[in-house]
């Protein structure tokens, strides 16, 4: 039986004072620490064996504690973090940070950049030189704005392994999807990256249901099939739209016409493979 796996999920610790964006005012469910011992009995619960701990801050100090809570906890298969790209030195510190147990991946925070082409320039060749060498990960966390330099980010580094976060964020609440799901098409099919199926039930709004997110379900499990989807929570940014358990069950019910082998891949095997966790 193959391994359940969230594909995307984060933990925080506030006094560690680098979550700029994480504020009483903005966010007042989630302001406040998120660690394994708040995740663990919704992982039994929803029969999920593993998880990709993604970072949350914009520093490398965040990379080390997540690093520093995979010692103390079991279930996560990897960790996804930062460094800074723009570093003179970004190459030689993801050589380095590569050595590191269970890190399988890097997250620039794209969407919080002034630059929408960030990712396009010239001076990033060498930090993604350096990723692809290093075989790790590459995390697009990308708005649907973003997703022409992406494809031309996709171009230019067709090693590099890359999956988009949160499918691009698309504007399901406001129903503004079609230009998105033309986006996500040309991707899939010009490219090699994945997508993750999660913070979905944010960008719907209240009152969301597993109706609201079909049309955008469907277009991903067209555009990239089983065998480019994971299934992420996004716990605990989820809680401010929902519930670990009420996204699971929306998600499964979106995927059950697939058959067992598809929805194998959509809920662990294709984090695994993309991951490298087999």
């Amino acid at each position: 039986m193959s391994l359940r796996i969230d594909a995307h999920q984060h933990f925080w610790r506030i006094g560690r004072g680098d979550y700029g964006w994480l504020t009483e005012a903005d966010h007042p469910k989630i302001a406040r620490d998120f660690l394994s011992a708040d995740l663990e009995p919704l992982l039994k619960t929803a029969n999920i064996d593993r998880t990709i701990l993604v970072q949350a801050a914009p520093t490398e100090a965040e990379t080390d504690f997540l690093l520093s809570l995979v010692e103390q906890t079991p279930f996560i298969a990897g960790v996804v973090g930062w460094i800074d790209f723009d570093a003179e030195d970004a190459a030689s510190r993801i050589a380095r940070l590569s050595a590191k147990q269970k890190l399988v991946g890097l997250r620039p925070m794209i969407q919080d950049l002034p630059d929408d082409e960030w990712m396009l320039r010239k001076e990033l060749a060498r930090p993604i030189d350096a990723m692809i060498r290093a075989d790790l990960c590459f995390d697009a966390l990308v708005r649907p704005r973003h997703l022409p330099a992406l494809a031309e980010f996709l171009d230019r580094y067709p090693d590099l392994s890359v999956v988009i976060d949160h499918a691009a964020k698309p504007n399901i609440a406001r129903a503004g999807v079609d230009l998105w799901a033309q986006y996500m098409r040309h991707i899939a099919q010009s490219s090699t990256a994945f997508c993750k199926l999660s913070g979905l039930a944010t960008e719907a709004g209240p009152n969301w249901s597993a109706d609201t997110l079909k049309r955008t379900v469907d277009i991903l499990l067209e555009a990239f099939g089983p065998s480019r989807l994971m299934w992420g929570s996004d716990w605990p940014v989820l809680l401010e739209a929902g519930d670990y358990a009420q996204w699971l069950a929306a998600a499964e019910t979106l995927t059950k016409h697939l058959d067992a082998s598809a929805r194998a891949l959509v809920f662990g095997g294709t984090a695994a493979t993309f991951y490298g966790l087999v």
